[in-house]
């Protein structure tokens, strides 16, 4: 229920409260406890009221909807969340235990998370997800309706917030520190997240160069599972590495931030396509294929995040369920027709372009994870189609 309490905001407007009433016993597992009462500040002036589970510290971001119902480990390890405020639709988060070997990458990236109920399925507190969240210094906030914040952010668009730390209750000052955050768009995340050093996995098989920026572990155990070789280079590589003597294919990861601001990278995914080897580009990649390519890239009004989304091929007529974290979309109209690139895929939610191949050399992108990770694994095969490719170009079968 939202409840207008009628005092300005910082900066005109009014402050929007929304409450639920839900005492902490009732929205928190008594194995995980919480550190006191906190709030959701957004800049638009709304105040959600909940209780502190994670760090006990304040922390800030763009609000991003996610509507996964398990999963919640590899969302949080996921570096494409870097400098966002993820929000579970589904209410109960925690029911199931974290293993680490699920991780997508060393850390959580996220800057807070938003649930209805933080419950906790185990006992053992290394393997609860709070656990996890308090490690890295990344707070937490439960007992709010995540689905009428996710309505509201349905009707306002993509809006900066914060998480207050316990007991910081004034919601004037939160929503002066949400305004006072950067804005997405204008910070460099890809340097934040990549790996500073190149580094090989697997022992046979041809050899892949992936371009990490921003880089989830399950598309590298997607592709030794495919046998091939994987060398992880940071974000910095350019052709001379990407694009080695004994490379026989190249991946460009999915991560956070706004490809607008990667010259670099689509330099290199020019020198690409003009190589000719078999080239595969994942979410951020594929943006940076497509700019490479010539077209435009635009921030959509709230992302697409979760498990959930169809999307058809445009050459087959299949219609796959996929997994999708980004903020960004191809504009279709912009590819030029002279890049030898078509649109191959369409979201059915929105008509968004979801991937690109190319006429005539063996180039494909994808918007969504085929790893899944968390997600359906219906478009695993964008692994085997690259694999067969790179198998080709190497001579082997």
């Amino acid at each position: 229920m939202l409840l207008d309490d009628h005092r300005p905001a910082t900066g005109g407007g009014r402050f929007v409260r929304a409450s639920t009433g839900v005492p902490p016993d009732a929205a928190v597992d008594p194995r995980i406890g919480s550190s006191g009462p906190c709030l959701l500040a957004l800049e638009d002036g709304t105040i959600f009221e909940g209780h502190a589970v994670g760090a006990p510290v304040e922390r800030g971001g763009d609000l991003v909807v996610n509507t996964s119902q398990t999963g919640y480990q590899e969302v949080c390890t996921d570096p494409s969340y870097a400098g966002q405020l993820v929000v579970m639709t589904y209410p109960l988060i925690g029911n199931h235990g974290r293993i680490a070997g699920d991780d997508q990458s060393v850390r959580p990236w996220l800057r807070g998370l938003i649930v209805s109920h933080a419950t906790a399925a185990v006992l053992d507190d290394a393997r609860q997800l709070v656990h996890l969240l308090r490690t890295a210094g990344v707070p937490q906030i439960c007992g709010l309706d995540t689905r009428a914040l996710a309505r509201h952010l349905r009707e306002t668009g993509s809006q900066r917030a914060v998480i207050t730390a316990p007991h910081a209750l004034d919601p004037d000052a939160g929503v002066a520190s949400a305004r006072a955050l950067p804005r997405w768009e204008d910070q460099d995340f890809v340097a934040q997240v990549s790996a500073v050093s190149a580094y090989d996995v697997g022992e046979t098989g041809p050899l892949v160069a992936l371009v990490d920026y921003g880089l989830k572990e399950g598309i590298v155990r997607a592709l030794l599972r495919r046998d091939l070789r994987v060398r992880i280079l940071p974000h910095t590589a350019g052709p001379e590495a990407a694009l080695a003597d004994d490379v026989s294919g190249l991946v460009l990861s999915p991560g956070p931030g706004d490809p607008a601001r990667l010259d670099a990278p689509v330099s290199l995914a020019a020198a690409a396509i003009a190589d000719g080897r078999p080239l595969l580009g994942v979410c951020l990649g594929h943006q940076i294929v497509a700019r490479a390519a010539g077209a435009e890239t635009r921030r959509l009004r709230f992302g697409h995040h979760g498990a959930n989304h169809p999307v058809r091929d445009l050459d087959s007529g299949a219609v796959q369920v996929t997994a999708q974290n980004h903020e960004v979309e191809v504009v279709g109209g912009s590819l030029p027709a002279s890049s030898g690139f078509t649109v191959s895929q369409r979201n059915l939610n929105d008509g968004s372009v979801e991937g690109l191949r190319h006429r005539h050399l063996p180039i494909e992108t994808v918007q969504y994870h085929p790893e899944g990770s968390p997600g359906p694994l219906d478009a695993a095969a964008v692994f085997d189609r690259f694999a067969a490719r790179v198998f080709a170009v190497a001579g082997q079968h």
